[in-house]
């Protein structure tokens, strides 16, 4: 039996779960999160333990996504389990269009309805979602989100645990950096300097409040691993 372990319930989990019973490879899928024991169903997919619980098994017994929402968690974790000699397997759903000619980083999720045209390189850990378009020659880095319906036109270049809102736009050949997040319906026609808010059309950045700078500091312990040490 081919079991598919998902670290990280909830929502985003349940929609990778789903992805990859649609990919047909996997006889089994189950939960690791530490909702558990007090939650023991996602959809249709038993918890069967912690995240702490899964890091102790055997780096063979079985194949394993991260599907947790936060970009810099999510590295954090993917990173912890390849140099616990894990190997990192990507959902791709087989509704949505991928070229044999575009790069997947490990552990990346791709859901019904997006496009990664080619010449797409992708970083480890990228989630790109429902109906997003990645076009020709594009580079992610680790860790990034691309919302549903969101569009980056072509050689468009995306910095590590950046965040793409759902149905923005990117216009073609624009830079933007690490730890970026990109509003919901924004249009991009410049680029964008590291750790910023982006919002409207064009898009501007937005003034950070102080929560933006308290949600920071919470993350500064999970940092996000360089791509070369994720593919060492």
């Amino acid at each position: 039996m081919r079991r598919l372990a998902i670290l990280g319930g909830g929502g985003h989990g349940k929609v990778v779960a789903d992805a990859a019973e649609a990919c047909c490879r996997w006889d089994d899928i189950v939960f690791y999160d530490d909702a558990w024991p007090q939650r023991v169903e996602n959809g249709p997919w038993p918890y069967v333990g912690s995240i702490h619980a899964f890091m102790q098994l055997p780096s063979d017994s079985c194949d394993v996504v991260v599907a947790i929402g936060d970009n810099a968690l999510r590295a954090r974790i993917a990173f912890q389990l390849q140099d616990a000699g894990f190997s990192l397997v990507n959902v791709i759903h087989p509704a949505s269009s991928v070229s044999r000619h575009a790069s997947i980083g490990a552990g990346s999720v791709v859901f019904a309805g997006a496009v990664i045209n080619i010449g797409a390189m992708l970083g480890p850990a990228c989630i790109i979602n429902t109906g997003a378009i990645v076009e020709h020659d594009c580079v992610l880095g680790t860790a990034v989100h691309v919302s549903p319906g969101a569009n980056l036109a072509g050689e468009v270049g995306i910095g590590d645990a950046s965040w793409i809102g759902i149905g923005a736009c990117i216009r073609q050949q624009i830079t933007v950096g690490s730890k970026v997040m990109i509003g919901a319906g924004a249009v991009v026609v410049s680029d964008v300097p590291d750790g910023v808010t982006m919002v409207g059309n064009p898009a501007r950045i937005m003034h950070r409040k102080e929560t933006d700078r308290r949600e920071e500091t919470s993350h500064a312990e999970y940092p996000v691993p360089p791509v070369a040490k994720l593919h060492k």
